[in-house]
C-alpha cells in the first residue's frame, strides 16, 4: 500500500461520519464529507490543510484556490474563506488531515535554518497552495498513524509534527512560513490587525486606527491588507459581520433585522443588499432554506 492509500485508509477508519473530527493527537482534526457541499462561510486560522481523497475549493475575496490530494493549502493568518467540497462522494469521500501551525515550533526552525535569501519585503497572498512532496506525505502517514497507537502520541507525535513543520519550511513556496515566523514581517503586522478586526467587527473604526495597530501608514496599510487578504479592511469587517448574522439566523432563530443590528448593521436595507451579495439571495430567505436542510439531514 503507497503512502497516499496508508492516509486514506488511517483518515478514513477514523472519520467515519461526515464533519470535522478532532483526534487525540493536540492541533490535528480530520475532515470527512461524504457528498459534494454548497460554499459555506468559515474563519480559516493558521492552518495545514492536507487531503488524502477528493478536493475542496475555498474562495477568499474573488480567488479561488482549489486543493486536492496533489497540492496542500495554507493558510497563514485568519481568513473569512467561503469553503466547499467540490469532489466527493459516499464511495470515495472527501478526507483531509488539519494541522495547526505552531508559531513557536515554526519560529524555532525558521531561525535554525535559514535560507541563503530571504525576502521580506514580498508579501504574498494569505493563502497558498503548494505542491504535496513524497516526504511531506511519508510524515503526514506517521503522523496519522499514531491515531492506531495512542500510547505513542505523547512521545512521538512532537517530533512527526516537527518534521512536518521543517518539510514546509524547507521546501518551495515557503516563502509565506518564513514571513509567519518573522514576528517583525509584513504579515505578523496584517496579522494583529486582523486579530483585533475579529474581536471587534461589531464596532465602527476608522482606517488610521486599525493601521496605527498593525504600525503602518494608512496606505501601506491598504495595500499590504489587500495583498494577505484580497480585500479591503472595511470589505473584510464585512464578511465577518456576514458570517456571523448568517449563523444567529440559523442556529439561534433570530430574525434578519434584530441579526444584522447583533453584528454591527444600524442600516437593515444596508444589511439586507451586502447579505444578498455575498450569500445569493435576501438573510430570511437563506436562513429559511438553511434550516430546511439542517432538518432533513438530521431528520
Amino acid at each position: 500500500m503507497d503512502h497516499l492509500a496508508k492516509l486514506v485508509d488511517i483518515v478514513g477508519r477514523h472519520a467515519q461520519t461526515d464533519g470535522i473530527h478532532a483526534t487525540p493527537i493536540p492541533g490535528v482534526g480530520l475532515i470527512r464529507s461524504g457528498t459534494p457541499t454548497m460554499p459555506m462561510p468559515v474563519v480559516y486560522e493558521p492552518t495545514l490543510c492536507l487531503v488524502a481523497q477528493g478536493r475542496k475549493q475555498a474562495m477568499l475575496g474573488t480567488t479561488a484556490y482549489v486543493y486536492d490530494a496533489a497540492n496542500y493549502l495554507i493558510a497563514s493568518v485568519d481568513l473569512p474563506v467561503m469553503g466547499s467540497v467540490i469532489e466527493a462522494s459516499e464511495s470515495t469521500p472527501y478526507l483531509c488531515l488539519v494541522l495547526d501551525l505552531d508559531m513557536v515550533e515554526l519560529s524555532d526552525l525558521a531561525l535554525r535554518y535559514p535560507l541563503p535569501e530571504e525576502n521580506r519585503t514580498v508579501l504574498s497572498s494569505g493563502i497558498a497552495l503548494n505542491e504535496t512532496t513524497p516526504e511531506l506525505l511519508d510524515a503526514s502517514v506517521r503522523l496519522a498513524s499514531l491515531l492506531d497507537r495512542p500510547g505513542d502520541i505523547e512521545a512521538l507525535a512532537p517530533l512527526v509534527i516537527r518534521e512536518i513543520l521543517y518539510r514546509l519550511l524547507t521546501g518551495t513556496g515557503n516563502s509565506i512560513l518564513r514571513q509567519m515566523a518573522q514576528a517583525d514581517s509584513r504579515l505578523n503586522q496584517i496579522s494583529k490587525a486582523i486579530a483585533w478586526l475579529r474581536s471587534h467587527y461589531m464596532e465602527s473604526c476608522r482606517i488610521d486606527d486599525i493601521a496605527d495597530i498593525s504600525g503602518m501608514s494608512r496606505s501601506a496599510f491598504h495595500a499590504h491588507f489587500k495583498a494577505v487578504t484580497s480585500m479591503s479592511p472595511l470589505a473584510f469587517r464585512s464578511q465577518l459581520r456576514l458570517q456571523e448574522a448568517r449563523r444567529l439566523m440559523v442556529s439561534e432563530a433570530i430574525d434578519a433585522a434584530a441579526a444584522g443590528y447583533r453584528v454591527g448593521y444600524e442600516s437593515p436595507s444596508q444589511f439586507s443588499r451586502d447579505y444578498a451579495r455575498m450569500f445569493g439571495m435576501p438573510p430570511a430567505k437563506d436562513a429559511g432554506r438553511l434550516r430546511s436542510v439542517a432538518e432533513l439531514a438530521t431528520g
